[in-house]
């Protein structure tokens, strides 16, 4: 799906040692070790712990360990340092919804959405949190704009499974 918030390549300007200890965290990360990638994180210098590459990757291992509160402050951070990079405002609204604040998810994705009108990931997210707040109609307008945002066929068939097994889409598969 175009725009898929799971793994994004990092693009730190980083330099070695420190651009080397984020690879190989991200490497630790997709071997699913977190306590090694938290190991690789903590040698990366202080200067450079807030690198925006750096922050998302934390907010994953602390996602991976339901650490929310601590993930909200990164995704927060992300957002006010990187405003035209979706994946902060994507894991901002993740974490608000799994600390039970789904409606300022919603908000907070639909303040940005028009920002990211290309992606399809934002409108997917928004239909999900509309699944979750019963606002089906509403839900099913972002599922719409999640589908025109997707021009690749092959991105097409990732968003239909995803929409088929996301347990918050129930309601709205329902519906359809």
């Amino acid at each position: 799906m175009k725009g898929s918030a799971s793994a994004p390549a990092m693009t730190s300007p980083l330099e070695p040692p420190d651009s080397l200890h984020l690879q190989a965290a991200e490497g630790w990360v997709g071997l699913g070790d977190y306590n090694s990638a938290t190991e690789e994180l903590e040698r990366i210098s202080v200067a450079n712990r807030d690198d925006p590459d750096v922050l998302q990757l934390r907010w994953r291992i602390y996602a991976h360990a339901g650490k929310w509160d601590a993930c909200l402050e990164i995704a927060t951070a992300l957002t006010e340092k990187k405003p035209k990079r979706r994946f902060g405002w994507i894991h901002r609204a993740h974490t608000l919804d799994k600390l039970g604040r789904t409606q300022e998810a919603k908000d907070l994705l639909v303040s940005v959405a028009d920002n990211f009108e290309s992606n399809s990931t934002i409108p997917f997210h928004l239909a999900r949190y509309c699944c979750g707040l019963g606002q089906m109609d509403e839900a099913f307008g972002w599922l719409q704009k999640a589908v025109a945002a997707t021009d690749n066929p092959e991105e097409l068939v990732q968003l239909r499974r995803q929409v088929l097994e996301d347990p918050a889409l129930e309601p709205l598969r329902k519906k359809l």
